[in-house]
């Protein structure tokens, strides 16, 4: 089974991940790759407490997360790769080129970020970052849930999927 889904999402573990996702692919676990998350207790448990108890969670930093993925992908349950922006989603794959597809969940408003889909928002920093991806072989889509279509990066960066 492994690793079924490498997702960006700000929002990390929620219950569009938890039930949205988790249910569809009948996930056992759910790897969380974030810097701060990673070296912090309190937010650990913070997240623990919104999945359910046969679910467990990982929580590594993109370094730790490298020397990890192999052994994730040997689990023989579903599991689904979260990471909370493009820059940590970047810095894992350059460490593991065999992560082929990402899969933009959510990525909302802030400053300098400009409208493409309704939950997804993106400076032009991050749009290269994405390109730069897709030119080294990743796919990148956007879909916030199973059973909506997923957006192909060209659509998502013209704003012109949902239009």
């Amino acid at each position: 089974m492994a690793i079924d889904l490498y997702r960006i999402d700000d929002r990390l573990i929620h219950g569009q991940v938890v039930v949205g996702w988790g249910q569809p692919l009948n996930l056992g676990f759910i790897a969380l790759v974030d810097d701060e998350v990673a070296g912090s207790e309190w937010e650990q448990e913070l997240y623990r407490m919104g999945v359910p108890p046969d679910m467990d969670v990982y929580f590594a930093t993109p370094d730790e997360a490298s020397r990890l993925l192999d052994q994730w992908n040997e689990d023989q349950r579903p599991g689904i790769l979260l990471t909370g922006d493009i820059d940590t989603m970047r810095r894992l794959i350059a460490l593991c080129p065999s992560i082929k597809t990402v899969n933009l969940g959510g990525i909302h408003h802030r400053a300098g970020r400009t409208l493409k889909l309704r939950y997804v928002y993106l400076t032009p920093q991050e749009e290269e970052a994405l390109r730069a991806l897709e030119r080294s072989g990743v796919v990148v889509t956007a879909q916030d849930v199973p059973s909506a279509r997923a957006v192909p990066l060209d659509d998502v960066l013209r704003g012109e999927a949902e239009r």
